[in-house]
């Protein structure tokens, strides 16, 4: 008796079309989605090393940086944080993160995974640290490490740098800064502001998919982390305790993974070939347009975004002169279901906006304006909609007020 054959599996259906409007992930630019649908080759072939070469000369200019160590690391944006914070950070080191959102409790959860001594100084949500503070919790500390974020998505507020890289290297202090959400549309200087590392993800102002995270090591940082590589635990002391040990994890090793980025190619892991492609045109087409450029261009539809909101009469949340160029948050108002709300504009308008976490969970929207969606059209095309549900969910809306608003910045 014959087996009758298998019928075919149905192909799976299309990805709906969307508009990301939200804290991201955005559309990636036309230009990464074909870069990454080129052919593969294999991990050591001379058009894949050069490749590598070529990313991390790009991305040296998007981080505004000479760290040599300037590469990927395979994974969403959290891979480079975690490779950064498992690679400088051993069990017993003294940790200080200023908290002005979630993104700065997640630091404190992987420096604690790690074993390390946290402390925190932390602000209302909607505020940034200031400088002063810092300086008095590093003095009173005496940390190894300052873990910051530049601008945290879930309050949409922009800590300024600056200052604490200032105070970092005057006190003797390694400075680790998620960039995640701000690179590439918010003023970002690795060297200028004394950095010693820094990571990031593509999926925001880049451009681009979730699933690289560039990450630029410098030479401070360097030292700490070949500092581990050779010595094993209880060999040398530092401040009476023992040095050296154990990197936690292999994956997320950041000198075996500087030494598969560098000259020598030692193995580590098979490279993330379409990921790399996608990261390499990212950074391609933002310098193409210019760094400066590009930051402006996400200042200018950030600000359009900001007056239209006000426009259709929502109240914007925190503090307006530390926000971010590429997403703004707004009182959900009264009355209104705020998930029934981004469902309708998800359903009848194809746009996504984001709801936050923690405290502002259901109490805000989070709008953004990043990467490739950074545009005119997005940006009214969300306020007209956004107006219409507004509309049906019974808010009092002057007719064209957001776009209005909008158009009024871009006049």
């Amino acid at each position: 008796m014959t087996t009758p054959p298998s019928p075919s599996p149905s192909p799976s259906p299309p990805m709906p079309p969307r508009l990301l409007m939200g804290p991201g992930p955005i559309n990636a630019h036309p230009r990464v989605l074909q870069a990454m649908s080129m052919q593969l080759v294999g991990q050591f072939d001379p058009s894949m090393t050069a490749a590598m070469n070529e990313t991390m000369a790009l991305y040296r200019q998007v981080f505004r940086t000479d760290n040599e160590h300037t590469l990927l690391v395979d994974g969403t944006s959290r891979a480079g944080i975690e490779a950064a914070l498992v690679s400088l950070l051993e069990p017993g080191d003294r940790v200080l993160v200023p908290v002005f959102g979630r993104f700065g409790h997640l630091l404190v959860e992987i420096a604690e995974r790690c074993g390390a001594e946290v402390h925190t100084v932390e602000v209302p949500w909607g505020e940034v640290v200031p400088d002063e503070a810092v300086e008095d919790a590093v003095r009173r500390v005496r940390p190894r490490l300052v873990a910051a974020v530049q601008g945290d998505t879930s309050t949409t507020m922009c800590q300024p740098l600056a200052g604490i890289g200032e105070i970092c290297r005057r006190e003797g202090v390694l400075l680790y800064v998620d960039a995640t959400a701000s690179l590439g549309g918010n003023p970002f200087e690795t060297d200028a502001w004394g950095i010693d590392v820094a990571s990031a993800g593509l999926q925001k102002c880049l451009g681009g998919p979730s699933g690289s995270a560039p990450i630029t090591i410098g030479p401070r940082a360097v030292e700490a982390i070949e500092g581990r590589k050779h010595v094993e635990a209880g060999l040398r002391t530092d401040d009476d305790r023992p040095r050296g040990t154990r990197i936690a994890s292999n994956y997320l090793d950041l000198a075996q993974i500087m030494d598969y980025w560098g000259p020598r190619r030692l193995n580590h892991h098979t490279e993330a070939t379409t990921m790399l492609y996608g990261a390499r045109a990212c950074a391609q087409v933002l310098l193409e347009e210019g760094l400066d450029q590009a930051i402006e261009r996400h200042r200018l539809h950030g600000t359009a975004m900001l007056e239209g909101v006000r426009g259709l009469g929502l109240e914007v949340f925190g503090d307006v002169e530390h926000k971010m160029t590429n997403v703004v948050a707004v009182h959900i108002p009264d009355g209104v279901d705020g998930d029934a709300a981004r469902t309708a504009m998800l359903e009848d308008f194809g746009i996504e906006i984001g709801t936050s976490f923690g405290p502002l969970h259901g109490k805000v929207w989070r709008i953004g304006t990043m990467g490739w969606n950074a545009r005119r059209d997005a940006v009214l095309t969300t306020l007209a909609a956004l107006e219409a549900v507004l509309r049906a969910a019974g808010v009092p809306v002057t007719a064209g007020g957001g776009t209005g608003a909008a158009s009024e910045v871009y006049s």
